[in-house]
């Protein structure tokens, strides 16, 4: 059985401040993508344990997914 290698950024330490933090998301994006930004929403927790289930089983990245959810309710401007 071979072993894949790839490199990942280091995640910041919860010391850093928040404009680091930024940076490290802006620079873990493709180059040829729009940059981020972090976006923190308080939501109930069986609704996230929902999400995150039906994410699982589609083999997705809860982050894909709501991205396309809110694409979808205010377009790609």
């Amino acid at each position: 059985m071979s072993t894949k290698k790839f490199i990942m950024n280091p995640r910041p330490s919860k010391q850093v401040n928040p404009v680091v933090a930024d940076q490290w998301v802006e620079n873990t994006a493709p180059a040829d993508s729009e940059p981020t930004k972090r976006l923190t929403l308080d939501i109930p927790a069986s609704l996230h344990r929902a999400i995150k289930a039906q994410c699982a089983l589609r083999d997705k990245k809860m982050v894909d997914e709501i991205t396309a959810l809110l694409l979808q309710q205010y377009g790609n401007t």
